[in-house]
């Protein structure tokens, strides 16, 4: 019996050895870093929560270190941090393509794999972006705002300038708006991270009447909703139009009691989610030369992108992303 035995121990460990996400592939020494700035707000701790998920899957140790507020160059500080770590990957979103690029540079210089996720260093050396395509999304909405403006009116956006995924969810409204002359974009506010600066000057613009009446409000990141909406929800003004970014709970109410008409949907949670298992995936199996430009390679093991996927949200449909983050919150 005591061969048998042994047959039956060495199928055991072999089968440890196969079974994906399994302790014998992954150690608590495995260190991953999720780099992002805006820490505080609901989105990065839901993005933090599918980090988090995914690190308890594989047994390894995420850490999950930026500024609570809108600040690149502490970003850059916490990912120069990161980096002289040496941990196993590193997941960053880029508050400012300009400022953090060297530091992405850095990393993947110093065999550290970097993927991009929410926010994109395109001209950086990261592997790939993982996060939602921020032209198309700009086009949802963009297409959301003219049709409820019957192809006629003055929209003012919010939004924090030098952010690429915000650069691009404007570019997308513009090309919405493209082939509709008489929509007009008055104003593209840079918030510089601070919502309270769309409060203030939402209650300005609200002032406008006639020829310079703003019809419609757009918040291209996802604090600022709010803002706008508490702003007019003290004119009692049902005219104007606002749709905001993302799922935070203020949002999902404000469409509720008809005050937001829409939000366009990012998932922030799959962002984290499934970037610490892309970063494992690297950092167990990795390229022959981790610096190659993957992009302009037909026979690349990475793809250039990762669409998490966008949607919209409004009265049709709140009820269930409700729902969705009642559930997630238990």
């Amino acid at each position: 019996m005591k061969p048998i035995k042994g047959v039956a121990l060495a199928l055991a460990v072999l089968a440890a050895l196969l079974i994906p996400g399994c302790g014998a592939r992954h150690s608590l020494n495995e260190v991953y870093y999720l780099v992002a700035s805006n820490m505080s707000t609901n989105y990065w701790q839901t993005a933090v929560a599918g980090f988090k998920k995914a690190a308890a899957q594989y047994q390894v140790t995420p850490k999950v270190e930026g500024p609570d507020s809108y600040d690149p160059q502490g970003e850059l500080a916490e990912l120069q941090k990161a980096v002289a770590a040496k941990p196993a990957g590193i997941l960053i979103s880029v508050a400012d393509a300009a400022v953090l690029t060297p530091g992405i540079d850095a990393a993947v210089n110093a065999g550290i794999p970097v993927i991009t996720v929410d926010s994109d260093a395109s001209g950086s050396k990261r592997l790939y972006f993982i996060g939602t395509n921020n032209l198309e999304a700009g086009r949802l909405g963009g297409r959301r705002v003219a049709d409820k403006l019957n192809n006629k009116g003055n929209v003012v956006f919010f939004t924090i300038a030098g952010q690429p995924n915000q650069e691009e969810r404007l570019k997308g409204f513009k090309d919405a708006f493209s082939g509709q002359p008489n929509i007009k974009i008055v104003d593209v506010i840079d918030i510089k991270g601070e919502p309270q600066v769309a409060f203030d000057r939402t209650q300005q613009l609200l002032a406008q009447t006639g020829t310079q009446k703003i019809d419609a409000f757009v918040c291209l990141d996802s604090a600022s909703g709010k803002m706008v909406a508490d702003a007019i929800k003290r004119t009692k003004d049902t005219s104007r139009i606002l749709v905001a970014w993302d799922v935070n709970p203020d949002t999902l109410q404000g469409i509720k009691d008809g005050v937001i008409e829409a939000t366009v949907v990012q998932k922030p949670f799959t962002m984290g989610y499934v970037g610490l298992k892309a970063l494992d995936e690297i950092y167990h199996y990795p390229p022959a030369q981790l610096t190659k430009d993957f992009s302009t390679d037909a026979f690349a093991p990475y793809p250039a992108f990762i669409d998490t996927g966008t949607s919209l949200v409004d009265k049709s449909n709140v009820d269930g992303y409700l729902a969705d983050a009642t559930a997630h919150a238990q």
